[in-house]
């Protein structure tokens, strides 16, 4: 059985890749269509600190929409009136031709005709998936089969086949040979693949059904039937259906994968000799049935198998737009096998780069997952290693890729499979994750120093040579390090006291408390107690500290800093005489909030920290809702733990620490110093004299500086184990991760790239960027702090 042969051979590679073959950009027109088809690649990214450019590696996610098509379909939309095909009048009438003759240009454009395939209409190429399986006759004695790299819109099939008493059984590509011989074949199967893989890249033959034929000459239909999910292989790829005498009975598609737009509409394309042979329909809709009766169970459908499959008024404006989208990739590319060709050069030039980073110690930068020899498409998967082969968290990549103007994705890219092939996980290390709390798309990237994820850039028809050489340099700015540390436990290019050396350091220095700050509402800007005052330190550490949390309407998840910069505005004060929180944001005016429970309308909610379910209640209050949803330009209201605003002294010797809404530990401590050596850094990477971000930056509670003419050496915290402050004892908990957050300027709510970017390449701890020390109160006789407190270091 020849399935390993790649339907549609690469092009033959140019004889280098840097030289820009023309054959390989559109003849040299890709500089042209970008400035004219694709603007938004030019639109500069705007930061206090510099402008660049979009350099987009998402396009297995989405690609882009052309301009033409955007200004065609939107010319035709006020010039003409679509109406429902449905109805007949001439507007109806005209929308049902144009219809009728997009189904014609997609088989076009996809290689095959109608005679040989019918278009029907979807939402998405996940409706085409579910739709082929609910229309597969399977027996019961059958099968579903899905390959390993198969998209998650597959895999879930076997939920859906599983109430029909189907037995369900996931293989590996190569498996299908034997398994659909005559001999280990019982009743009707499906057998569901991906032309391309959207993890790997990896690419799969299209002449699968064919080759099964073969071997049940003679039958009306065989007994296995095969849907090819071809979402992200016709992106990059012409189908070319006509070549196969038996092709594929079901082709899933997106529209959007290969043109940008429209984004509502799918297709799947169903072979024609094999539309006698689907399972009857369960559900109709409008438009489906020519007879119906109401009171008897009567109902005839539509002769015409796309009218007969689709339930509904089809998404006639998005069919409309797929002529201009149509128009648009023939104007600019002329043919897909064009595309396949700029692709392929491009993914080789970007592979053969990321190979070749290195750090100086000879460890390479990137660990890519394929692209070893088989087919794969314009799709690479990877992750970060540091000098020592240790993993580089990838949400912390994605995150200065996106301070760098660069969009790529992480995670899993809804591959399951895949994912457990390239990353090593059983099926074991996935529920043990989940047990963990780890969620697909949240900030976990790291379990026990192994990826739980990968990276991913993909490349479309407008992609160039320049993106490439951008992102590049991107890898290499923040990722090869050329100093090496000896720690085991540490990477950076600063050397640290250790042991003794660090205890005597700090023991011989004079430390005290520069100032203290509490952060009433998490999130927003954070308020200076007065240097003379003293601070009340309770069980769940200092008074009022994120005692209050901003939710959205219907949402469970508290809003954050870093997805609403806007909320650095909201600068809270204490009134500790009145009891009130005073918030002011420019614009507004102040809003005063009593700190007394009992005058609070409260009503009980269920937020999330950080994947944790906590108690809270909403403060029923249209007054302050109003102020906050004005100032951040979204419906939210406020919400407090009441305990929190009661004075609570800490427990003695108490082996449990209380929380408030903070994410880790009860308090942060950084150090002037170590916040001045990052300054140091920005001014020597960037070339920029005078750089004084200053520690404020960091959101700390606590800021230490040294007292004395001996000064603490900079990061020299993260030696620490426990401190007392005024006999107030506090453990170290370990350091805090950091994320883009410390990156919005405090004062204008502006995204910057400094300080997470420069941290990020000298300050890691097992992968992660860190700075300052978490705290936990162990406990204390005299509960409070205040600016001048001196510190003793054990």
């Amino acid at each position: 059985m020849n399935c390993l042969v790649p339907a549609t051979p690469p092009p033959s590679p140019p004889a280098s890749y840097t030289s820009h073959s023309t054959s390989y950009d559109y003849n040299g027109r890709l500089d042209e269509i970008r400035k004219t088809e694709y603007p938004q690649l030019s639109i500069s990214q705007e930061t206090n600190q510099s402008e660049q450019q979009t350099v987009f590696l998402d396009h297995a996610g989405s690609t882009l929409c052309a301009a033409s098509h955007i200004r065609a379909f939107s010319h035709e939309l006020l010039t003409h009136i679509p109406a429902n095909p449905h109805s007949r009048h001439l507007q109806s009438q005209w929308t049902q031709r144009k219809i009728d003759h997009a189904r014609d240009r997609l088989l076009e454009f996809l290689g095959t005709s109608a005679q040989q395939y019918a278009v029907v209409f979807t939402a998405n190429a996940t409706a085409a998936i579910r739709l082929a399986a609910e229309l597969t006759p399977v027996s019961s004695n059958g099968v579903f089969c899905y390959t390993r790299e198969s998209h998650t819109s597959v895999v879930g099939l076997r939920n859906l086949v599983a109430r029909q008493d189907v037995n369900v059984k996931p293989i590996e590509f190569t498996d299908i040979e034997q398994l659909t011989l005559p001999q280990n074949t019982k009743g009707t199967s499906l057998l569901a693949y991906p032309a391309q893989c959207n993890f790997s890249g990896e690419r799969f033959p299209l002449d699968v059904a064919g080759t099964i034929a073969k071997q049940y000459a003679g039958s009306k239909h065989m007994p296995w039937w095969v849907l090819v999910d071809a979402a992200a292989y016709a992106a990059s790829s012409p189908l070319q259906l006509n070549q196969y005498k038996v092709g594929p009975d079901f082709v899933a598609l997106s529209m959007y994968k290969i043109f940008g737009a429209p984004t509502g509409l799918g297709a799947l394309l169903i072979r024609r000799s094999s539309v006698p042979f689907l399972r009857s329909k369960g559900y109709f809709g409008g438009g489906t049935v020519a007879g119906l009766a109401f009171d008897q169970q009567w109902q005839v459908y539509r002769h015409a198998i796309e009218s007969r499959l689709e339930d509904g008024t089809v998404n006639f404006q998005d069919i409309i737009s797929l002529h201009h989208a149509l128009d648009a990739h023939k104007k600019n590319y002329q043919f897909m096998s064009h595309v396949t060709a700029h692709t392929w050069v491009i993914t080789q030039y970007a592979v053969q780069k990321m190979r070749m980073l290195c750090h100086i110690n000879g460890q390479p930068v990137c660990e890519i997952y394929g692209h070893t020899g088989k087919d794969f498409g314009p799709t690479i998967s990877f992750n970060i290693k540091d000098p020592h082969a240790r993993y580089v968290g990838y949400v912390e990549v994605e995150r200065l890729a996106v301070m760098a103007g660069i969009s790529l994705r992480s995670g899993r890219f809804c591959n399951p499979g895949a994912a457990q092939k390239w990353l090593g996980l059983s099926a074991q290390d996935l529920v043990k994750q989940a047990s963990l709390g780890f969620v697909c798309g949240d900030d976990n990237d790291l379990l026990d120093g192994r990826p739980v994820g990968a990276l991913r850039v993909s490349f479309g028809a407008m992609t160039s040579i320049h993106d490439i050489d951008m992102f590049i340099a991107f890898l290499n700015r923040q990722f090869c390090n050329h100093r090496l540390s000896t720690s085991s436990a540490i990477s950076k290019p600063v050397s640290l006291p250790s042991g003794k050396a660090a205890l005597q350091s700090s023991q011989t220095c004079s430390v005290e408390v520069e100032k203290v700050v509490v952060y009433p509402i998490k999130s927003c800007h954070g308020w200076t107690v007065p240097s003379d005052t003293l601070w009340p330190i309770t069980q769940y550490g200092l008074k009022f500290d994120r005692s209050f949390v901003i939710m959205r309407e219907n949402s469970s998840i508290p809003m954050q800093q870093k997805n609403y910069p806007d909320m650095a505005l909201i600068r809270p004060r204490i009134d500790a005489e009145t009891q009130l929180l005073i918030l002011e944001a420019p614009g507004h005016m102040p809003l005063h909030v009593s700190l007394r429970p009992a005058d609070l309308l409260l009503e009980q909610i269920e937020p999330q920290i950080c994947s944790s379910r906590v108690e809270a209640v909403r403060l029923r209050s249209s007054k302050i809702s109003s102020w906050l949803s004005a100032v951040l330009s979204v419906a939210c209201y406020l919400a407090c733990e009441p305990r929190l605003l009661l004075e609570s002294k800490p427990q003695a010797n108490s082996t449990k620490s209380l929380k408030s809404f903070a994410n880790e530990a009860q308090l942060l401590l950084v150090t002037s110093e170590s916040a001045g050596q990052v300054d140091q850094w920005i001014s020597r990477d960037n070339g920029k004299q005078g750089v004084s971000i200053g520690p404020m930056q960091y959101r700390p509670n606590i800021i230490v500086k040294s007292a004395g003419a001996q000064h603490i050496r900079p990061f020299e915290e993260l030696q620490w184990k426990s401190l007392f402050i005024d006999n107030c004892k506090f453990n170290v908990a370990g350091p805090c991760q950091r994320c883009q957050m410390i990156s919005i300027d405090q004062d204008s709510a502006k995204r910057l790239k400094e300080p997470y970017a420069t941290l990020a390449r000298h300050m890691r701890v097992d992968g992660k960027v860190v700075f300052g020390i978490y705290l936990n109160i162990v406990c204390s006789s005299t509960p409070s702090i205040r600016s001048g407190n001196i510190i003793k270091i054990k």
